[in-house]
């Protein structure tokens, strides 16, 4: 299952969200999405966990907790929308 945890401090990086996470599971992929201008973290990252129970588990315990001075936003994550073409006239 693919977590996303959102409204992270700019400061929270890979490791802090391994920490985070592994109590509740297996993680199988973690990813601290990063600008790629600079290299920046963009404040989000997914993990995807080994069943949906170990997800289930870490959205429980994380979603709306104090990391870093943030408070999470942690769901299940959804498949991004194709973005609309737009017209260049």
């Amino acid at each position: 299952m693919k977590v996303f945890i959102g409204n992270l401090s700019w400061d929270t990086d890979e490791q802090r969200l391994r920490d985070l996470m592994e109590p509740h599971g297996n993680i199988e992929e973690l990813r601290l999405i990063t600008d790629r201008d600079t290299g920046r973290s963009r404040g989000f990252a997914f993990a995807t966990f080994s069943s949906s129970d170990e997800g289930m588990a870490a959205i429980e315990a994380l979603n709306g907790s104090e990391v870093d001075g943030r408070n999470l936003n942690v769901n299940e994550a959804r498949e991004r929308e194709p973005r609309q073409q737009r017209n260049r006239w």
